[in-house]
């Protein structure tokens, strides 16, 4: 640390604090297997919260990089533990390492990775990320695509690149129309909204009994907008929901858009991923028919949070979109233009070398190591539902909601002949609370539609470079248990 300028460490001073950071890293990774599953949320995690609040002060933290660490482990503490192999709610994804060690690098050389022209090195190793998930999807050399906060944010671009692709610049969007399913991720509403199409006008298309899109259904509503005078331009399809793993039939809904002249956008936040391994990319296929989708490195390629990805058919469809200049760059050489800017391919201008994540992984992997992960979460996925079945046989009254179409397998109490749909709401509640508290695995639930009303189900989603078979028996065990803890075995 230079004397009078406390911000500026010397090399010796960052080494120093980098190591003491490690060493604590190092403790939290081993210390994984053994932690309660869920971490602590709730009112225990609040208290704990308000216990290790900091108002900022004008002078360091008495007792230096120790005491940081120590309050640090403490906030981490109170949180859901996401990087655990027992994490099997909501959508995991373990934050793979090598990305946090990537998080260091950008951040310690701090280059400004929005135009090619300021930054050509860091800008081609990121192209080359883009460029190897666009020929994973199945798209050609014309492809392109852009690395995004997440989902939410690849989604909106999707929908802008649509409207502006589809109605042109400066369209009425009073008229214009999108269509999805209720099982589709509530960011394609909100990125509906943020593109200027009405709420009203992003319409539900029916499902089928495993709650995937009805391209018939599709068709006859487009018929019946354009009738009533609006403008359909997109259709929003899941390569694997949130809720049960869905898939849309993305071939089908291709022959619709295509035939109707709809960009199809499809939503991988959670499953585009699994296109990597064999048995993924023949249950997605079609996807390489759309127009735009959506995947999450964050989620199916296992990196830390802040890593979405918007892939195109058309890399000219993202630059019609979204470039635009400014006097004040034109200092900058044009020759860099031969390498994409993410500047202009999404809504993005101030942003870090992101694409370093998925490049250092790569480079310290190799990409095999993730068609192979990606392929076990599949596998496991399987034998979760196999061994839930095997229960049901044995007696437990436990029963599949759906067959696993990806890596979730919805689940719950089957219903007793006399029993409400309240109750049996309610016991399903209190079988995943019993399911949980024994601290290996941790689940979430979600409403799936009943013949009378939308029943209560629990989900786990298996995506953890972390989770083994291991961890799955474990599940099915405290299934077992959490039945006769609820008086259902």
């Amino acid at each position: 640390m230079s004397e009078g300028r406390p911000l500026e460490l010397s090399g010796a001073a960052f080494e120093a604090l980098v190591a003491k950071v490690a060493a604590a890293c190092a403790r939290a990774i081993e210390a994984l297997p053994a932690q309660h599953a869920a971490g602590c949320v709730g009112a225990q995690g609040v208290a704990e919260a308000l216990a290790v609040r900091w108002p900022i002060a004008e002078t360091p933290m008495e007792g230096g990089i120790d005491a940081v660490l120590a309050r640090l482990e403490r906030a981490f503490a109170a949180s859901l533990a996401t990087a655990g192999p027992g994490y099997l709610a909501y959508v995991p994804g373990g934050g793979l390492p090598a990305a946090a060690v990537a998080d260091l690098l950008a951040g310690v050389m701090n280059r400004y990775a929005g135009l090619s022209e300021a930054a050509p090195g860091p800008c081609a190793l990121e192209d080359d990320v883009v460029r190897f998930l666009a020929r994973a999807v199945g798209y050609g050399p014309e492809s392109g695509g852009v690395l995004l906060s997440g989902g939410s944010l690849a989604n909106f671009s999707a929908l802008v690149a649509a409207r502006e692709a589809v109605l042109g610049a400066g369209a009425d969007l009073r008229a214009a129309t999108i269509y999805t399913t209720s099982e589709a991720h509530h960011s394609v509403v909100k990125s509906a909204r943020l593109a200027g199409i009405p709420p009203a006008h992003v319409r539900r298309v029916a499902t089928d009994e495993r709650l995937r899109m009805d391209p018939g259904d599709l068709a006859r509503a487009v018929a019946a907008d354009r009738a009533a005078g609006r403008v359909p331009f997109c259709v929003v399809t899941s390569a694997g929901t949130t809720n049960t793993g869905a898939i849309d039939p993305l071939g089908d809904v291709a022959d619709v858009a295509a035939r109707e002249g709809l960009w199809h956008h499809v939503d991988g936040a959670y499953g585009g991923a699994f296109v990597l391994c064999a048995q993924g990319r023949a249950r997605l296929a079609g996807i390489e028919r759309a127009d735009s989708v959506t995947l999450d490195p964050h989620k199916g390629l296992f990196l830390p949070y802040g890593t979405g990805c918007l892939l195109v058919r058309d890399r000219e469809t993202l630059l019609r979109a979204f470039s635009m200049g400014a006097s004040y760059l034109q200092d900058f050489d044009a020759a860099a233009e031969a390498i994409p800017s993410p500047g202009h391919l999404g809504p993005e201008l101030s942003r870090p070398f992101r694409g370093l994540r998925l490049w250092l992984a790569f480079a310290l992997h190799g990409a095999a190591a993730f068609r192979s992960a990606l392929s076990e979460k599949l596998t496991l996925a399987r034998r979760l539902a196999d061994g839930l079945r095997d229960l049901a046989d044995r007696g437990v009254p436990v029963e599949l909601a759906d067959e696993p179409q990806l890596s979730v397998v919805p689940f719950r109490l089957a219903r007793r002949p006399d029993q409400t749909l309240a109750r049996a709401n309610a016991e399903n509640a209190a079988f995943l609370r019993a399911i949980t508290a024994r601290g290996r695995v941790f689940l979430s639930s979600t409403m799936l539609p009943g013949p009378d009303g939308p029943i209560y189900t629990l989900r786990a989603c298996v995506l953890s470079f972390r989770t083994h078979a291991d961890r799955i028996d474990a599940l099915c065990e405290d299934v077992a248990a959490a039945a006769r803890a609820v008086g259902r075995a």
